[in-house]
Order: structure tokens, then C-alpha cells, then sequence
């Protein structure tokens, strides 16, 4: 595969291949860390195009070399069709691991559809066993499409999108949106699915959708399950009120102690401060009623 290598400035780059990544811009700001102190340390790759460059792996860097008002970035430039950069696509972020599952699914997708490539062709084209296509191309095919639209943003991730596949399609959405407001991880969306599955009718599914934290924070004999009998029932209902807020404020001690902390920019401290203000004048109040 013949190559050169050349400085290409960055308003020459086609940038349309980046339709079958996911924007995440905690990686963009990682790299965008890494070459303010450095510089470019890693060529990107391109093909040439009638458009300009088209660019097969290094969008976070180009983003990131757009944030520090970067001219140029070096660039290998290859002499292959639109097919083969859709192949190399694939492998050199599969090979690197930054590539999401449901990123995998969508250009093998896309190569089945417009470059007509069964899954056989498929397998030995892009290296990988026909199962390992096969499982990826199902994803894609399972997906409701307002998902895939979270996932291609970045709000969701493939590990949501095999949790979500469980589902119907008229329901993912709905699971997705209770995913998203809370902030859920893939371990705590397959605990709330699994849930969602469980339920006896459309009236229990509802109280789910509605309360996630409430199914998510239930647990075997915990202690707002269970009745001391040397309480009153309102001793009993303080006690699980007391233990129910506990859980809430370890919940958020842990999103305190999350690195992402200190990457909000002042915007959103502001609008978050009133927030973390009531929640220290409710402490306040607590401390003063104290039993």
C-alpha cells in the first residue's frame, strides 16, 4: 500500500467518515491535554479525495488540534478507494481498542449496504470470524433509532445498547431516557431492565420508568425492608427515611470523587451551585433537628 507523508491543513481534511464514530469529548479533552504538552505525536490517516483529504483515524486529534488553533497536522496520506478506508476504519481502531461496539457494527453495516458484502465477505474482508460480524450487524439491526442517535452523541454507550437490545424497540427509548437522566452504568441499565422484563403488567413497568432509583437501591433484606419492633411506626418510617437519604448522599460523594469534576467549566458550576446550595442548607437543617 503505497503512502507520503505531508503537513495537511486542517480546513482541507473531509471529515465524513466521522459520521461512524461517536462524539466523546472526554477523549477529545485527554488528547487535546496530551498535545498541548507535546505536540502531535501521532500521524493521522487520510486518503485523497476529490473533496480534499479524507480522513480515516485521527478526528479526536484534528478536534483537539482545532481547540488549540492548530494549523496543520502530519498527516500519512494513502492511495486506496472508499471501501478499503472504510476497512482500515475498522482495524486500526479496533486494533487500538478505542473503537465503541456499536462504532463496529455501523461500518460493517454500512459496507454491507453500499458496497453490497454479505457477512462472508464481510469476515474475510475485515479479518475478523463470521460470528464476530454476525453479532455486531444484529445490534445495529435491533436498535430503535432514537438510540442509536444518544449512542452516536455519546450519551449512551454499547454497553447500553446490548442491555437495551433486550427490549422491544417501542420500549428502548423509554429505558434509554431513565439510562441517561441517572446516569446509569451498563451493570445498573441490565439490573433495571432485568426489572422492566420481570414486571406483571404495563402499570408496574410504568412505576419503573417513573422511579428507577427506588428499583435500582432495593435490596434483600436492607434496612428499609425490614420492621424493628422496638419502633413505632413512625420510629420504623424515620429509620427508613434516615437510610434512604444516606444512600442518596453516597451516591453523590461518589459523583464528587469522579475526575469529570474538575473538567466542568465555570458555566456549569454556576448552574450546578444552586443546586449543591440547597442540598448544604438541608444538612444545615438536619444538623439543628437532629434526634
Amino acid at each position: 500500500m503505497s503512502y507520503r507523508i505531508e503537513d495537511i491543513p486542517l480546513s482541507e481534511f473531509d471529515l465524513s467518515l466521522s459520521e461512524m464514530r461517536v462524539t466523546n469529548m472526554e477523549r477529545v479533552l485527554h488528547i487535546e491535554k496530551s498535545m498541548r504538552l507535546h505536540g502531535q505525536l501521532q500521524m493521522v490517516i487520510a486518503r485523497v479525495h476529490e473533496n480534499g483529504f479524507q480522513m480515516i483515524d485521527g478526528f479526536k486529534r484534528l478536534y483537539a488540534a482545532e481547540d488549540l488553533m492548530m494549523e496543520t497536522l502530519q498527516c500519512r496520506l494513502l492511495d486506496i478507494d472508499l471501501r478499503q478506508a472504510k476497512v482500515l476504519l475498522l482495524s486500526y481502531n479496533h486494533s487500538a481498542q478505542t473503537m465503541e461496539l456499536w462504532e463496529e457494527a455501523v461500518v460493517l453495516k454500512d459496507l454491507q449496504k453500499n458496497h453490497n458484502l454479505d457477512q462472508g465477505r464481510l469476515a474475510k474482508l475485515t479479518g475478523y470470524s463470521r460470528s464476530w460480524v454476525s453479532r455486531r450487524l444484529a445490534l445495529i439491526e435491533k436498535l430503535d433509532e432514537t438510540v442509536c442517535g444518544q449512542i452516536r452523541m455519546g450519551t449512551l454507550t454499547g454497553s447500553h445498547a446490548r442491555a437495551l437490545i433486550r427490549l422491544p424497540r417501542g420500549k428502548q427509548s423509554k429505558l434509554a431516557r431513565a439510562i441517561t437522566t441517572y446516569g446509569l452504568s451498563s451493570r445498573l441499565s441490565n439490573k433495571l431492565i432485568d426489572a422492566f422484563l420481570d414486571a406483571d403488567d404495563a402499570l408496574q413497568q410504568g412505576y419503573i420508568l417513573a422511579h428507577p432509583e427506588q428499583v435500582l437501591e432495593r435490596k434483600p433484606n436492607a434496612p428499609e425492608d425490614s420492621y424493628d419492633p422496638r419502633l413505632s411506626g413512625y420510629g420504623n418510617d424515620l429509620t427508613k427515611s434516615i437510610v434512604y437519604v444516606g444512600q442518596s448522599v453516597q451516591i453523590l460523594l461518589s459523583h464528587l470523587s469522579d475526575p469529570c469534576l474538575g473538567e466542568l467549566s465555570q458555566t456549569q458550576k454556576m448552574i450546578i451551585r444552586p443546586c449543591f446550595e440547597k442540598v448544604l442548607s438541608y444538612i444545615a437543617r438536619l444538623r439543628e433537628t437532629a434526634v
